[in-house]
């Protein structure tokens, strides 16, 4: 399938239009007509290669949703014509202990991203992986998810990275009525953070350094607003919280969170890929308190993060922007200019482009 989208061809290119296949259906393959894509920060750090793993040209999205053109012969779950979407995996082995619970992010083998991966599993020859910037895309059956009647179509890409990113570890951590739930940084990640700890009945601080941001935090449903840099408020909050999701995408100090922790409390990083401030030990041992990592959710328990959101009527809020405007959209994310999370109508894609 010839196909086109937006491409960077290196680390210190723009992005511009970008011509190349998609693979021929398999049986058990889905193909679709890509109409949302969401701007994730990782999309960012990936063209840029700032982790050093990126190759080129990289073909960005991980927050896709599209409407079904075609299915393989042994696809029994979608037909054409119905509303899916892809998130940041699209394949792992199936075979492996944690596949079989249906936690495919956590792979044995390593799950097969959306894009800046190479297909090791069920594709012969080996291929690349090329993301949502894209006017099509084709990914297994196991690998789609529905999107379920009701959920705007418009702003509900960024669920499948942003949203699953924090429902895990806040239903993984017990998120829910009676618990405390603090929210560290207010930007994509963390304004999911807070719309669905509130929807699950959690009692919702935002923590942030100044109080700037406290309108927007009461009303994307916190309770109240902790400024860490005033240290009577935060020695008034020590030990309470049952968990804190510190959604910070870059490296920082985080000794000023752990003795807002309870006891056998966690605080769980989703933001920052790579170094952190050194961490003392002397509130985790004192209090049994704990430092997780948590990526984003397997199949099934995204599939319950859309289900719960149309539910709970939760949704990002979003700027829609046309693909020609991603570089631009890049230059904002990258100082955090943006209110909460950039979705490219890929409707606005030319009908042709060049190679």
């Amino acid at each position: 399938m010839k196909t086109f989208g937006f491409a960077a061809q290196a680390a210190t290119a723009p992005l511009a239009p970008f011509s190349f296949e998609r693979r021929d259906l398999r049986p058990n393959d889905v193909a679709m007509e890509v109409l949302y894509c969401g701007v994730c920060h990782t999309d960012l750090h990936q063209v840029r290669n700032d982790w050093g793993w990126s190759q080129y040209p990289l073909v960005p999205g991980h927050e896709i949703i599209g409407r079904v053109t075609a299915v393989g012969t042994a696809v029994t779950h979608y037909k054409v014509g119905d509303h899916v979407g892809v998130g940041c995996m699209v394949d792992s082995c199936q075979e492996c202990d944690q596949c079989r619970k249906g936690l495919e992010q956590l792979c044995r083998k390593g799950n097969i991203q959306t894009y800046n991966d190479t297909e090791r599993f069920s594709c012969d020859p080996v291929a690349r992986t090329y993301g949502g910037y894209s006017k099509h895309l084709v990914v297994r059956e196991e690998f789609a998810l529905r999107v379920p009647d009701g959920l705007d179509l418009s702003k509900a890409a960024p669920l499948l990275c942003a949203g699953i990113t924090t429902y895990s570890p806040l239903r993984t951590f017990n998120a829910g009525p009676g618990s405390r739930v603090g929210v560290v940084g207010l930007g994509g990640l963390g304004h999911m953070a807070v719309k669905l700890a509130a929807a699950m009945g959690a009692d919702v601080t935002v923590i942030s350094r100044s109080k700037n941001k406290e309108a927007d935090a009461l009303a994307l449903g916190a309770d109240r607003l902790l400024v860490s840099t005033d240290a009577a408020a935060m020695a008034a909050a020590a030990d309470g919280f049952d968990l804190i999701i510190d959604t910070v995408p870059v490296k920082h100090d985080i000794n000023p969170y752990l003795p807002l922790l309870d006891v056998d409390s966690t605080l769980v990083l989703v933001g920052q890929i790579g170094p952190l401030a050194e961490p003392s030990t002397v509130p985790l041992l004192l209090g049994r308190r704990r430092i997780a990592g948590s990526p984003i959710g397997g199949i099934a328990e995204t599939q319950e993060m859309l289900n719960f959101c149309a539910k709970m009527n939760v949704l990002p809020d979003v700027e829609m922007i046309r693909m020609d405007q991603i570089n631009e959209a890049f230059e904002r994310l990258d100082r955090a200019d943006v209110r909460y999370r950039f979705v490219i109508d890929m409707a606005s894609l030319p009908a042709t482009q060049a190679a």
